[in-house]
């Protein structure tokens, strides 16, 4: 009962329901109890051979050597298991069979069969053969079932999936395929086929076809060995193994993710296969799980030592709304394969073609408008407002024009690479030189505000200058360099999958946002201000040059806010989730021509 209704402490735990073993943990969430972890089981050593009457001898043989399963119990001798499948069924494994699958798939239970799993593809895999495969696999099904998917949510060690899926590639490693292409294992939740090859063979491939969720069609995937890497192989006769798991995908958990708490989301058959090493590259074809137009797919292979998704194995070559084909390097660390789903990027033609050429016109309309301003600079800066009306045009130029760079520079390197430290600086540059277009608006707004106020003739051009930068270029490096500083160290500065300023984890696109948006508002109320003072007789003729100076910047205040503005507010809308795409058209049509 202390671990239901509201909570007052940090965690609180209980013990297992009768005849299992083990305690439920308790996290205070919300004031409200919210489980956390699970270590509940029925399975033990002497369950799994109960049937077999040696229970007690295993026991007595047993060496010190311990499995290391549950804290709570007293650790049961790990070698038990290895002498009680050579006593009792040492030719296909299938005398713990029965008890595993009459077992209920708590967390605990999943915990104990995956460690089961190991020791028996560490300590029992010199000569595995079809039989002993098959009763492996049954193993493994009863824990991949999507019934129990959510249990292995609870299960303390975060790494126990990442443990099964290299288990079962360990154990898959050393079997023994005859002369002829078998399919060795269909069960519903893994499948094993294999076949022979030589230097001969022509190109080969394995297909796959397995149902999720009860689905009537089944989610396809497919292996192909290029026949210039069969070309590769000796004369002798070696094989191909591949194993596939439709369920394993949603369980994995990926060690050191920038993002804990956004993981990201397999999309296909989880595809494993066990080459000659001579075999380097391998091609798949995964179908997607989520079709939907939004989701576009990243090719990944699972590192086995760094216990996460790896971008850098695999070319993407072809992506569909329903199939994705990768090409990938095979290694001993790299053996299993899969695609990725970004659920809220838009990959989409028409948006590329947008940007292509907006920022083409873009750049050379900026460039054109520097050169022009070269050209009659002499002739329009005869007042001191006239000067910094035109240091502003230029600054706001200069500062569009390299920030459109830099995007493009973004753009094309996050689709070929995935440094992480250039795209922070890809990111800190893109950030500082939009936040200079609009703190340069900021100072034009200000030099109306000034002008009116009869400021300027006070005021020495230095020191305008000196305020110009200052505000045009401090003050963005100021929020640039903070946002570094505070969210690169965890990793929450860039997006995923874009070099551009993270949104779902550290909302760190805030620090672009609300200074652009709180700069739009303030020029909205200055040219108010200016509509308003303009009509009044006090503005004399003495003053009409600068008059006329503030009123054009005024007009050109007027243009740019609501244009600059508008660009925005659909680049916010594009943020949400489900966004049409047609708010990211009209963004990045406002976005490439401004």
């Amino acid at each position: 009962e202390k671990c239901h209704g509201p909570c007052s402490a940090s965690n609180c735990s209980q013990p297992c329901a009768q005849h299992f073993h083990g305690e439920i943990g308790f996290i205070c969430n919300g004031n409200k109890w919210q489980k956390s972890t699970e270590t509940c089981t029925s399975l033990s050593v002497e369950t799994l051979f109960m049937d077999s009457n040696s229970a007690s001898r295993l026991s007595l043989a047993a060496p010190s050597i311990t499995l290391h399963i549950l804290d709570y119990r007293t650790p049961e001798p790990i070698r038990s298991v290895a002498q009680g499948i050579q006593k009792n069924c040492p030719l296909d494994y299938a005398c713990i069979i029965n008890a595993v699958k009459s077992s209920e798939a708590t967390s605990g239970n999943i915990a104990f069969i995956v460690e089961l799993l190991k020791n028996i593809s560490t300590d029992l895999s010199d000569n595995v053969t079809r039989e002993k495969m098959k009763s492996y696999s049954k193993v493994a099904n009863h824990i991949l079932n999507p019934a129990v998917i959510p249990n292995w949510a609870f299960i303390p060690d975060k790494n126990v999936s990442s443990d099964l899926l290299q288990s079962v590639n360990w154990f898959a490693r050393q079997l023994h395929i005859q002369n002829e292409p078998e399919h060795i294992v269909d069960e519903l939740f893994i499948q094993t086929k294999g076949f022979p090859i030589n230097n001969k063979t022509s190109e080969r491939s394995l297909s796959f076809s397995m149902n999720l969720n009860n689905t009537v069609e089944g989610i396809l995937g497919i292996i192909e060995i290029p026949r210039q890497e069969l070309w590769k192989l000796p004369p002798n006769a070696s094989q191909a193994v591949g194993i596939a798991f439709p369920t394993l995908g949603a369980v994995l958990k990926e060690a050191h993710l920038e993002n804990a708490h956004l993981p990201r989301l397999v999309n296909g058959l989880v595809l494993s296969v066990i080459l000659p090493e001579k075999l380097e590259q391998i091609l798949f074809t995964f179908e997607k799980i989520n079709k939907s137009q939004n989701a576009r797919a990243q090719c990944v292979g699972w590192h086995s030592r760094k216990r996460r998704w790896d971008e850098n194995v695999c070319e993407t070559t072809l992506d569909t709304k329903n199939r994705v084909k990768c090409r990938c390097n095979y290694t001993k660390l790299m053996m299993s394969f899969s695609i990725l789903m970004s659920p809220i990027s838009v990959d989409n033609k028409v948006l590329d073609y947008i940007t292509c050429v907006g920022l083409s016109v873009s750049i050379l309309s900026l460039i054109l408008c520097l050169m022009i301003e070269a050209t009659v600079w002499s002739r329009v800066v005869m007042t001191d407002i006239s000067y910094m009306r035109h240091v502003c045009i230029v600054n706001i130029a200069v500062s569009l024009l390299t920030a459109n760079v830099w995007f493009i520079l973004g753009s094309n390197f996050n689709k070929k690479t995935q440094d992480y430290n250039w795209c922070v600086a890809v990111t800190f540059f893109s950030h500082f030189f939009y936040l200079c277009l609009f703190f340069w608006m900021l100072f034009k707004a200000l030099l109306i505000i000034y002008g009116l106020l009869v400021v300027f003739r006070r005021m020495m051009r230095s020191r305008m200058m000196a305020i110009g930068f200052a505000v045009g270029y401090g003050c963005p490096l100021v929020i640039a360099a903070t946002t570094v500083a505070i969210t690169v160290p965890g990793k929450g500065y860039v997006r995923r999958g874009a070099c551009w300023l993270n949104w779902d984890d550290t909302k760190a696109l805030l620090a672009f946002a609300i200074p652009a948006l709180v700069i739009v508002a303030v020029n909205l109320v200055v040219v108010l201000i200016v509509a308003v003072n303009t009509q009044r007789p006090s503005i004399g003729s003495s003053k009409s040059q600068d008059v006329a100076i503030i009123l054009r910047i005024s007009k050109n205040v007027a243009i740019l806010t609501p244009l600059l503005g508008l660009t925005w507010g659909f680049g916010i809308a594009t943020l949400i989730e489900g966004t049409s795409l047609i708010f990211h058209i009209i963004f990045a049509l406002l976005n490439a021509f401004q």
